[in-house]
């Protein structure tokens, strides 16, 4: 519901190529919902040390108890229309440590990239867990594979990702 009111918001006082953003955000929440909600039954109550109550919370209220930030906290989005700063080099990310209890996800202009749904999807599912659990991006990516995996029985592959992070020598593994 409140992704619902956020939608709604952008397209009342926003451009037209804003308001666009808006659905296409929303359609991107949609699927992530959908497919962590297909996934759920597969997970355990702690994936990737990601607390899944706490990551389906922000999720889908928007609202969530935080073990990593250390109170409730709110999911902020912001939409960024120019393709500067960290915009210039990624589709979103998360702005931590939290501010005023909120934490913030950064949409950015390559977010939005027409046919990319999908890979809207997967951003959503992986930039959720730096807004739940802090800023491991192979933490993030075995969350995403993992939620892709319950769901779907498969997930995107990540290995270029997954190695140029580090992740081999990492705690986290792919499924």
């Amino acid at each position: 519901m409140l992704r619902r009111i956020i939608a709604i918001a952008f397209a009342l006082c926003a451009s037209p190529a804003t308001a666009q953003d808006s659905v296409l955000l929303d359609r991107a929440l949609d699927a992530a919902i959908a497919t962590f909600e297909q996934a759920l039954p597969g997970l355990d109550a702690t994936e990737a040390g990601v607390d899944v109550a706490a990551y389906r919370d922000a999720l889908t209220l928007q609202h969530f108890s935080s073990g990593a930030w250390g109170k409730d906290m709110a999911l902020d989005i912001s939409i960024r229309d120019r393709a500067e700063g960290s915009c210039g080099r990624f589709a979103a990310f998360v702005r931590v440590p939290p501010e005023n209890g909120s934490v913030r996800l950064v949409l950015c202009p390559q977010f939005f990239t027409p046919g990319a749904d999908v890979l809207r999807e997967l951003t959503i599912l992986h930039e959720l867990v730096h807004v739940v659990a802090g800023t491991d991006e192979c933490q993030a990516m075995a969350f995403a594979a993992r939620v892709e995996q319950a769901a779907r029985g498969a997930f995107t592959p990540v290995d270029a990702y997954w190695q140029a992070s580090g992740c081999g020598r990492s705690a986290y593994t792919l499924p």
